[in-house]
């Protein structure tokens, strides 16, 4: 009789951008990933960030609400379940934002939004350079 040597299939680090840590397995829903959202942030960031966050959150749900490209929902979720992966792991804290990434953005909307964030970052750290609230 011959033994079988069953080989079990395991997360994959090809999709990922560092070896270090595996691409999501599947992406959640959007209602289960948007709860998800929140929950991270309700435990992991402080209340100024966690504001913020809320906020950025749930209006960028609501502009993607009516998207039917495929190609547009599926890079949406894959970027919002990566964040809340970084959020849980707090390896979010001090990261850089990727070349690629900040190429892959239109100049007009995105990366705009992507000033206006780093406006309330900087003015929130002029009002409490200390870091106390």
């Amino acid at each position: 009789m011959r033994h079988a040597v069953r080989l079990l299939a395991s997360p994959s680090t090809l999709g990922s951008s560092s070896g270090l840590r595996p691409a999501p397995l599947a992406l959640l829903p959007p209602i289960p990933l948007y709860r998800r959202l929140l929950r991270a942030h309700r435990k992991s960031l402080p209340t100024e960030m966690r504001v913020l966050g809320d906020e950025y959150v749930k209006s960028e749900f609501r502009a993607h609400k009516d998207v039917e490209n495929p190609l547009h929902i599926v890079g949406f979720l894959k970027e919002w379940q990566m964040y809340a992966q970084q959020v849980e792991g707090d390896s979010w804290s001090g990261d850089r934002l990727e070349k690629e990434k900040i190429d892959k953005m239109s100049a007009d909307q995105q990366l705009g939004q992507l000033y206006e964030l780093m406006q309330a970052i900087q003015k929130k750290g002029r009002e409490d350079p200390d870091g106390e609230t």
